[in-house]
C-alpha cells in the first residue's frame, strides 16, 4: 500500500460515560476563571485545594496518637489497678473470721470492784460490759455515732474518696502532713484499724500491749492503703450493721472500758440499750479523744462535746430541734459511783490481795467483793480536804494518808494522798515512816501485860544508858521539862520520852519488840533503847491494824479488804476473805486498861484535839524528831482510823506535831464516819484509886522504885543501867518485882 505521508490517528477508547453538558456563558463583562498558571501545563499543585500546614497537621497528628496511647496505657493500668486491688480485697476477705468472733478482741480481762453491799465502786483492767448490736442498741447512740464518725456510712463502699480529700486539705492548710492529724477515714476503716488489720497480739513481736496498740495506730503510706483494702473487704464479708455492731464492742472509751456497753455501765450505770439522747451524745463524743473527754477527768468538757453532738443529729435530721433543746437542757448526768470516783487507792490495794494471774493480769472477767464503804471513804476524803483548805498555806506540798477500818481489820475507807490517781504512790500503804511517839502504847502493852496497872508510878527525870558502840543515850522529853514521879497513865497521857524509855529498859526490850511485832508491826524494829520512843518505822495500815488489836481485847489483826473472788458468771468463790483476828497479844485486862490510858491521852493529853463531843475516844499522838513525820491514831468503839502527815522528801513540817494537824484530820474524820452511829462506850478497865506512897519504901519520891534497877525509879548509876536489855528473865524479874512505886 501506498502512503500518504500521515501517520494513522492514535486509537482512542470510546467514551464510558457521556460527555458533560458544557457550561453556560459567563455573563459578559467579566473574565472566565481559570486555574492557576494558565494552560493544561499548570501542573498538580494547581490542580488540588490546599488543607492547611502541614506542620501544624504533623504535630497534631503526633499529640492525636501520644494521647490514644496514654489512653489504653491509663486503662491497662487501671484494668490492673482493679485486679490487684480485687485480689488484695478477695485476700482479706478470705481471712475475715465471722463477725461475732471479734467483738470482745481484749487480751487482758477486768476486774469489777464491788464494796460492802455489793455496789460496784471501782473497775480495773479492760472493762467489756457485754455484746451490743446495731439493731439493739438505743437508736439515739446509734444515731449519735454515725452522725458523729461517718454520716455517709451506709452510702461508701468502706473508704469515702471525699472524707480523704477533705481531710488531706484540712491537713494541709493547718502545716501538717497529709497524712498527719485528720484521717478522713470510715468507720469501716476505724474498725479495720480497731482489728488491727487482722494481725493478733505477740507477745514476741511487742513487749506490751501498748506497744502492739500503738503500732497499730501509725499512719503511713502502706498501713493507709492496706487498711483501705482491709476496710473494703469487711464491706464485702459484713453488712454494715455487723461492722458498726464491731465497732460498737471494740470502740476504746476511756476509764478501762471497751465497747459503748461498758462504758454506758462505768458512767452512767445502765446498759447502751438504755441511754437517751444527751446520755448517746456523750459516749459518743468519746470517741475523738476518751481520755481528755471521759466525763470523770472533766464533766463540764464532756457536755461541752456532747452538746456539739447534739447539734450534728439535729442537722442531719436523727432528732428534731425540739428534742436537741430537751437533750441540751438536760445534760448526761454521771452514776453515783463514777460521780464519786471513790477507792482508787484502796482499790489498787486490794489489787494486790489476790494472784496476779486473777487480778493485775488476769485474761478472765473477775468480780471481788471488798469491804469498802462509800459512805466512809468520803468522810475521810471531805475531812482531809476541809483541813488542808482551812489550816494549811496554800501551795504547801505536804502529804496526808488516813486509814478507817473496823476492830477485826476490815478496812473501810483508805486515803493515799491528797490527789487520787489510779496505780499512784500509796502513803496508806507503802510509805515507811518513824512512827515517833504513836509506838509508845506497846511499850506500855508490856507492862500491863506483866500485871501493872495504869497507876503503876515512873520517875520523869534525867536518865543516861550507855550504849556499846554508840556511847551515852540520854533521852529528853519534848519539852525537856522533868515531873518527877508519874503515872503510867500520866506518861502515856503527855507523851514522856523519859518514862517510856525506862518502862522499856525495865521490862526488856525484846518483850516490847515482839508484842509489837505480834501486833503486825513486821518491820524491822530498832534494837537500842530509842525503840520506845519509835525510832522504827512503819506503814500506817500496820500502825493502824496494830491499835484495832488494842482494840479488839488483846487479839493481832491483819488488815484486809477482799472478802470475796470469783468469775464473772460463776457463783462459787474462787477464795475468801484473808486477813482478820489471829492470835491473842496480850490479856483481856491488859488491853482494856491500855484503852483506858490512850483515853486520857484524848481527854486530857496531848491528842486532846481528837476528842469527839458525842462519844469516848482513844488515841496516841506521835511526832518524830525534827517533825518529819507526824502521826494521830485512835479509836472509838466502832472504828479505828489512823492518820499521817509529813512531805515525800522527808522535808521536816514547820509548827507541826501529832496533837496538832493530824489529830484534826481525825476528829473531822470521825465526826463524819459516826454520824448516824449511836455511840457506845469503850471497852476500858478504869484502874482503882491508888494508895499513897509511904515514906522510906519504894515508890515515896526520892526512893529507888528497886534495888539496883535504875529502872522505874530515880537515876541510878549510868553503868548499872541495862544497855541492851542484859538477861531477859533476870531483867523482867528484877525489875517487876521492885520497879514500881505503886501496884494495884
Amino acid at each position: 500500500m501506498g502512503s500518504t505521508g500521515r501517520r494513522p490517528p492514535p486509537l482512542v477508547a470510546d467514551r464510558r460515560y457521556p460527555k458533560k453538558t458544557a457550561r453556560k456563558a459567563q455573563p459578559s463583562g467579566r473574565k472566565p476563571r481559570t486555574r492557576s498558571g494558565g494552560g493544561s501545563g499548570g501542573g498538580r499543585r494547581g490542580g488540588r485545594t490546599r488543607r492547611g500546614n502541614p506542620l501544624f497537621r504533623a504535630i497534631s497528628g503526633l499529640f492525636r496518637g501520644l494521647f490514644r496511647s496514654l489512653l489504653g496505657t491509663a486503662v491497662r493500668l487501671a484494668l490492673l489497678g482493679v485486679f490487684i486491688i480485687g485480689c488484695g480485697v478477695f485476700y482479706f476477705q478470705q481471712q475475715l473470721p465471722e463477725m461475732t468472733a471479734l467483738l470482745d478482741g481484749r487480751n487482758r480481762g477486768s476486774v469489777t470492784l464491788l464494796d460492802r453491799d455489793g455496789k460496784v465502786f471501782a473497775w480495773r483492767g479492760e472493762q467489756f460490759g457485754g455484746q451490743i448490736t446495731a439493731t439493739t442498741v438505743a437508736p439515739a447512740l446509734k444515731n449519735a455515732v454515725v452522725a458523729t464518725e461517718d454520716r455517709r456510712f451506709y452510702r461508701h463502699f468502706g473508704i469515702s474518696p471525699r472524707g480523704i480529700a477533705g481531710a488531706i486539705r484540712i491537713n494541709l492548710a493547718e502545716g501538717r502532713g497529709p497524712l498527719s492529724g485528720n484521717g478522713g477515714s470510715t468507720i469501716t476503716q476505724q474498725t479495720a484499724k480497731l482489728l488491727c488489720l487482722g494481725v493478733p497480739y505477740d507477745s514476741k513481736t511487742w513487749k506490751t500491749e501498748a506497744a502492739y496498740e500503738a503500732d497499730c495506730r501509725r499512719t503511713t503510706l502502706g498501713r493507709k492503703i492496706k487498711e483501705a483494702l482491709y476496710a473494703m473487704a469487711m464491706e464485702v464479708k459484713y453488712t454494715k450493721d455487723e461492722i458498726l455492731t464491731i465497732y460498737l464492742n471494740r470502740a476504746y472509751l476511756g476509764a478501762g472500758t471497751r465497747g459503748f456497753e461498758a462504758a454506758a455501765q462505768r458512767y452512767f450505770g445502765k446498759s447502751a440499750n438504755q441511754v437517751n439522747v444527751s446520755e448517746a451524745a456523750m459516749l459518743a463524743g468519746l470517741l475523738k479523744a476518751p481520755t481528755t473527754y471521759a466525763p470523770t477527768n472533766n464533766l463540764q468538757r464532756s457536755r461541752d462535746r456532747a452538746n456539739l453532738i447534739i447539734g450534728l443529729m439535729q442537722d442531719q435530721g436523727y432528732i428534731t430541734p425540739k428534742q436537741a433543746a430537751i437533750a441540751k437542757a438536760n445534760p448526761a448526768k454521771l452514776s453515783e459511783a463514777a460521780e464519786s470516783r471513790a477507792g482508787g487507792y484502796f482499790a489498787d490495794w486490794v489489787m494486790g490481795a489476790g494472784p496476779d494471774f486473777l487480778t493485775r493480769d488476769t485474761t478472765e472477767d473477775v468480780i471481788i467483793r471488798t469491804t469498802f464503804d462509800a459512805r466512809i471513804q468520803k468522810a475521810a476524803e471531805d475531812a482531809l480536804k476541809e483541813v488542808f483548805e482551812t489550816k494549811v498555806k496554800d501551795g504547801s506540798k505536804a502529804e496526808a494518808a488516813i486509814i478507817v477500818m473496823s476492830a477485826d481489820g476490815a478496812v473501810r475507807a483508805m486515803v493515799g494522798g491528797r490527789q487520787t490517781a489510779v496505780g499512784g504512790f500509796n502513803r496508806a500503804t507503802m510509805a515507811l515512816r518513824q512512827t515517833g511517839s504513836s509506838f509508845k502504847p506497846f511499850v506500855y502493852a508490856a507492862a500491863l501485860d506483866l500485871g501493872y496497872t495504869p497507876n503503876a508510878t515512873v520517875v520523869d527525870e534525867p536518865y543516861t544508858i550507855n550504849v556499846p558502840g554508840s556511847g551515852p543515850y540520854s533521852p529528853d522529853n519534848y519539852d525537856h521539862k522533868f515531873r518527877g514521879r508519874v503515872t503510867l497513865t500520866e506518861a502515856l497521857q503527855h507523851s514522856l520520852n523519859i518514862p517510856a524509855v525506862k518502862v522499856s529498859e525495865a521490862v526488856g526490850r525484846e518483850n516490847v519488840r515482839r508484842i509489837a511485832h505480834d501486833f503486825g508491826l513486821q518491820a524491822d524494829l530498832a534494837a537500842g533503847p530509842a525503840l520506845a520512843l519509835g525510832a522504827s518505822e512503819s506503814t500506817l495500815i500496820n500502825m493502824t491494824g496494830a491499835y484495832a488489836g488494842i482494840l479488839n481485847g488483846g487479839s493481832s489483826v491483819t488488815p484486809y479488804g477482799l472478802t470475796e473472788l470469783r468469775l464473772k458468771g460463776d457463783d462459787t468463790p474462787l477464795m475468801g476473805q484473808e486477813g482478820g483476828m489471829g492470835e491473842r497479844v496480850i490479856s483481856e485486862r491488859a488491853a482494856q486498861s491500855l484503852v483506858y490510858m490512850m483515853w486520857r491521852a484524848v481527854e486530857a493529853g496531848t491528842g486532846h484535839r481528837a476528842k469527839l463531843a458525842d462519844r469516848q475516844v482513844a488515841g496516841k499522838t506521835g511526832t518524830t524528831s525534827a517533825a518529819r513525820d507526824a502521826w494521830f491514831i485512835g479509836f472509838s468503839a466502832d472504828y479505828v482510823a489512823g492518820v499521817w502527815m509529813g512531805y515525800d522528801d522527808n522535808t521536816p513540817l514547820k509548827g507541826v506535831t501529832g496533837g496538832g494537824l493530824p489529830a484534826e484530820i481525825w476528829h473531822e474524820a470521825m465526826v463524819r464516819v459516826h454520824e448516824g452511829v449511836p455511840p457506845r462506850p469503850l471497852p476500858m478497865l478504869l484502874p482503882e484509886e491508888a494508895p499513897p506512897p509511904v515514906a522510906g519504901e519504894p515508890g515515896y519520891p526520892g526512893q529507888s522504885a528497886g534495888p539496883g534497877t535504875g529502872g522505874w525509879g530515880q537515876q541510878q548509876p549510868a553503868q548499872d543501867n541495862r544497855d541492851d536489855g542484859g538477861n531477859l528473865a533476870e531483867n523482867i524479874l528484877r525489875s517487876v518485882l521492885g520497879a514500881f512505886g505503886a501496884r494495884n
